[in-house]
């Protein structure tokens, strides 16, 4: 079977790259496969880069299991909230390289990054659940609260607006903007350069600065668990 996701470590920064050859969606089997990847650096006390294919970061949650419901649907669900739980509070930086459009889980997946490099291009990014006819989940609504701009953070997740890469910057789904050409080189050279901070302090201010928002995000994680009980 293809490996979706591959694992490259190289100089103390480790590469975690999803291809499914398509869209890369958040499959059961690739949200396994990233969590074993984050098992990976942390043994190897790694920084991390989180990346896509060319166009694609990940277009968020496979839509034939949650066609299907039951309780494979719910276990995906709840597997990608916590694993985006898990990276807001992994102990060395994440920088998150999204080579184009990054939607819906997607999305969130990247905000949990601790800095986020997009690129110039016609890229969609953003939250359309409620576009879609979807109530958005009390875990989406928290990690929007805990990373969006406040004045931008309505128009995401109630009013479903989706941006650009730049105008993505603004709304803080993204840090930064550059060509192409430019992105895997620039997200090496910012994890290595956040890895150079001192990994105690930076492990402890992590904790502490979302200690609050990551209480609020397990909490609404539990709630959305009872929330899709119905589908079990």
């Amino acid at each position: 079977m293809q490996d979706i996701v591959t694992y490259k470590l190289d100089s103390g920064v480790a590469t975690i790259q999803m291809d499914d050859g398509k869209v890369n969606v958040l499959s059961p089997r690739m949200i396994q496969d990233i969590g074993l990847a984050f098992d990976r650096a942390r043994t190897d006390q790694a920084a991390v880069v989180l990346t896509g294919r060319p166009g694609n970061l990940s277009a968020g949650f496979d839509r034939n299991v949650l066609l299907g419901g039951g309780p494979a649907a719910v276990e995906m669900l709840i597997a990608g909230f916590k694993l985006a739980e898990r990276v807001l509070s992994f102990p060395r930086p994440v920088v998150v390289a999204c080579p184009g459009h990054a939607l819906a889980m997607g999305a969130f997946l990247m905000l949990a990054g601790d800095y986020r490099i997009g690129i110039h291009g016609a890229f969609k990014i953003g939250a359309p659940e409620v576009a879609i006819g979807l109530s958005m989940p009390r875990f989406g609504v928290e990690i929007c609260k805990l990373r969006l701009a406040p004045t931008y953070l309505q128009r995401s997740v109630l009013n479903a607006e989706i941006y650009g890469p730049e105008q993505a910057v603004a709304a803080g789904f993204l840090d930064r903007v550059v060509a192409p050409e430019e992105l895997a080189s620039n997200a090496l050279t910012t994890a290595a350069e956040l890895a150079k901070l001192p990994a105690m302090a930076f492990a402890l201010t992590k904790q502490r600065l979302r200690e609050d928002g990551l209480a609020r995000l397990h909490q609404a994680i539990e709630l959305d668990g009872a929330d899709f009980s119905p589908m079990l």
